[in-house]
């Protein structure tokens, strides 16, 4: 119950922060058709969304405890709906999780309801982020849930489910 205070008071805090917030260095870029990549099934998209702070979410794999309560940090409320994007050059790739991208940006975490974006795109094989809102204002932050440091340690941090910054297994 701590833990869900305390998450509430960061996303008070971070959503008033977003609203005058000029953005830290993000090192994926803002992709200007991000309009036009295409959506792809996930577990996250077979439900809507991600679950609301007030789901329990105790019971199921700690990367998804953690995505959760990260994204609790952002809107008390929850994220709400969410879907992934993918580059339409890079839709093999995201797939077969084979974890070899192009250089450039190649897939997104559209928070629809908070209309921003989590880009996650590869500069010399690795993965690199960012975070915009939907009309590319960069909102990345030097701490807390949307810095660069937040994505790396996450999809990093749980290298049986993410690969090559590819966070979920391989759906139809």
């Amino acid at each position: 119950m701590r833990l869900r205070k305390t998450l509430t008071a960061l996303g008070i805090m971070m959503g008033m922060a977003l609203v005058s917030y000029q953005g830290f260095a993000a090192d994926a870029t803002f992709p200007s058709d991000w309009k036009t990549w295409k959506p792809v099934t996930t577990a996250v998209s077979q439900i809507g969304g991600l679950p609301g702070c007030d789901a329990d979410v105790s019971g199921l794999p700690p990367i998804y405890q953690e995505t959760v309560a990260t994204y609790c940090a952002i809107r008390p409320e929850g994220p709400g709906k969410a879907q992934v994007l993918v580059k339409p050059d890079s839709l093999d790739a995201y797939k077969t999780r084979s974890g070899k991208y192009a250089k450039g940006e190649n897939f997104i975490l559209h928070l629809s309801e908070l209309k921003v974006l989590f880009v996650t795109g590869h500069q010399g094989g690795a993965p690199v982020y960012g975070v915009y809102t939907e009309d590319g204002k960069n909102i990345t932050t030097p701490t807390g849930p949307l810095s660069t440091k937040t994505c790396i340690t996450c999809h990093s941090g749980f290298t049986a489910f993410c690969n090559n910054g590819q966070c979920g297994r391989v759906m139809k």
